[in-house]
């Protein structure tokens, strides 16, 4: 963002921006909400606790899970593990156990803690009698190379987030036009060594016929075709692109402590899923051993080499119920964390934004954090629900799309998945919208959509590009890595055809901390936009060079874009 013409540029920017989008009834309109609602800005005041009902029922459902989980391990059967010991005894009608097996039960019966011990050293020693099992030298080789190349991975992400951070803040056009090629060429990379590795290998030709190669092959040019004609068909939108990257890059350098809080906050989640764990591992122990209904009705012969078991192990009634309550419970927290993240980087952009400074405001990620867990919990709660749900319905229904296939359901599933991008797109900016008022999730959704219609909720989603371009740049950055790491283990180890296996694993390492930086970045992008469209609803400048280059988005989908000038760009 160049100093030449940056504050007239904007200010021109924005006083064309500030004319009505919808003419007359469009102004009359944004007159009647304006008086209804009022000047929308960031909420430095007294926050008051939202959603309450919500708030309740997520506590009472952590409550409960771990109320009967605790009960679980406290009247948990230490007997699970001991089913072929029981016979079952006709006259009795019950099953006891086998004398000649009562120093087993005696070990079994001395607690879970103990029986796990002692069934872990007998699995030891099962697997140390066959030589098959064992871990021959190569295996051990292979475990310890691919340990070290993680966490060598591991380690080298925190440089590389910066590093990445650090060229889309100051070089966002020059490594955007650089990475654009490696989208083409990178996959007709992989396609081609992929073609030519498996022709030479025999095991691959053995596998996979010419024929089908050549499909393959051909099949994944198609691909590539797609791509080249996505970006052709969008390169005029590369610029505006650039500056909404560069502005969303500055606005998380200047709060650049959200890299370490939000990681902070994703260890403490799975923190919190460990005694839940635990918890499911016990209420799988709460029972009793029951006879076998096939040996008592039919009196068919058990054990031995009849292969019918005489006893089983019967579950507590309650057990599926806390199976279903603790998976909730887990469902529901990991969305709602994931909601957190996205109100915690909101409240901590949007106080930077209304700041009118370079710098970011002291404590403004303190202020976030104790926001989203304080008196906005309950809103953040309504947020992960909804957005679990939504997910929920539609892996649902992708997996129903198998069995049937009749137009009907075709229609069905496209009104409904239509219905769920509408609930995931509301939620989106609700939650954004949220963290900056301190408003509940009913009024957050209904401003947020009246503030968006009144200005620019026609081009709310073009930004979306900017989204792609930062996958495409993930990609193109992970696959290099992966391809240093594979040159490397090729030429430094023994490993063979295994460093393949290991490069993947470290691929994929990168890749989801990768991912996540950009969900970041994505969230600071949206959270700029809403900045933004409450700066042009009170007609105020916060900051003008963000005004400079969201002013010129079009007003719909259909209208092209704004475009810049040489020395703009």
């Amino acid at each position: 963002m160049g100093s030449n013409g940056g504050g007239s540029g904007a200010s021109e920017a924005y006083i064309e921006s500030s004319e009505p989008l919808l003419g007359k009834s469009g102004q009359q309109e944004e007159d009647i909400s304006s008086q209804n609602y009022g000047p929308i800005g960031y909420n430095h005041g007294r926050r008051y606790i939202q959603d309450i009902p919500f708030l309740i029922v997520f506590i009472i459902l952590v409550l409960l899970t771990f109320a009967f989980g605790i009960f679980s391990i406290a009247r948990h059967n230490s007997n699970y593990g001991s089913v072929g010991s029981y016979v079952y005894d006709r006259n009795s009608t019950t099953c006891t156990k086998k004398s000649s097996l009562a120093t087993r039960d005696r070990v079994l019966g001395l607690g879970f803690e103990q029986g796990f011990r002692t069934a872990w050293h007998a699995g030891y020693q099962r697997v140390a009698y066959y030589p098959s099992l064992v871990m021959v030298g190569s295996t051990r080789h292979l475990l310890r190379d691919t340990v070290w190349t993680l966490v060598i991975t591991l380690i080298l992400s925190i440089p590389m987030i910066s590093g990445l951070l650090w060229l889309l803040r100051t070089y966002t056009k020059q490594i955007v036009y650089a990475c654009l090629p490696f989208f083409v060429l990178l996959p007709i990379f992989i396609n081609v060594f992929w073609f030519v590795a498996c022709t030479m290998s025999k095991d691959c030709r053995e596998t996979i016929n010419l024929a089908l190669r050549i499909f393959i092959l051909i099949f994944i040019f198609l691909l590539i075709g797609i791509i080249v004609w996505i970006i052709v068909a969008n390169w005029n939108r590369i610029e505006l692109t650039i500056r909404i990257l560069r502005t969303g890059s500055e606005g998380l350098a200047s709060n650049v402590r959200l890299l370490v809080v939000l990681p902070s906050l994703t260890i403490a989640l799975f923190v919190f899923f460990v005694p839940i764990i635990v918890f499911l591992s016990y209420a799988g122990l709460n029972g009793k051993i029951v006879p076998n209904p096939k040996v008592v009705e039919s009196g068919y012969a058990c054990g031995g080499t009849t292969g019918v078991e005489c006893c089983l192990w019967k579950e507590d009634r309650w057990v599926p119920a806390y199976f279903a309550l603790a998976i909730i419970t887990m469902i529901w927290s990991a969305t709602t964390m994931m909601e957190a993240h996205v109100y915690i980087i909101s409240g901590t952009l949007a106080q930077w934004y209304f700041h009118k400074s370079s710098s970011a405001p002291p404590r403004s990620i303190r202020s976030s954090v104790r926001n989203a867990f304080g008196p906005s919990f309950g809103t953040v709660c309504v947020s992960g629900l909804v957005f679990g749900v939504v997910r929920i319905v539609r892996a649902a229904i992708d997996s129903a799309r198998r069995g049937q296939e009749g137009i009907v359901f075709v229609i069905l599933r496209c009104c409904v998945r239509f219905v769920l991008f509408a609930f995931e797109f509301v939620n989106k900016f609700t939650i954004n919208f949220a963290a900056i008022t301190g408003e509940s999730y009913c009024s957050s959704a209904r401003m947020s959509y009246e503030l968006l219609r009144r200005n620019l909720l026609s081009a709310a989603v073009v930004e979306a590009i900017s989204t792609r371009i930062l996958y495409g740049i993930l990609f193109v950055v992970t696959v290099v890595y992966a391809i240093v790491v594979c040159a490397i283990l090729k030429a430094a180890t023994s490993l063979g055809g295994d460093a393949y296996f290991v490069t993947v694993f470290a691929w994929v390492l990168l890749f989801l901390i990768l991912l996540f930086f950009v969900h970041i970045l994505d969230d600071v992008v949206d959270t700029v936009y809403i900045c933004y469209a409450m700066d042009k609803d009170r007609r105020d400048l916060s900051r003008p060079e963000i005004h400079d280059v969201y002013s010129r988005l079009p007003v719909s989908r259909d209208d092209t874009f704004f475009p810049y000038s040489n020395a703009e760009a």
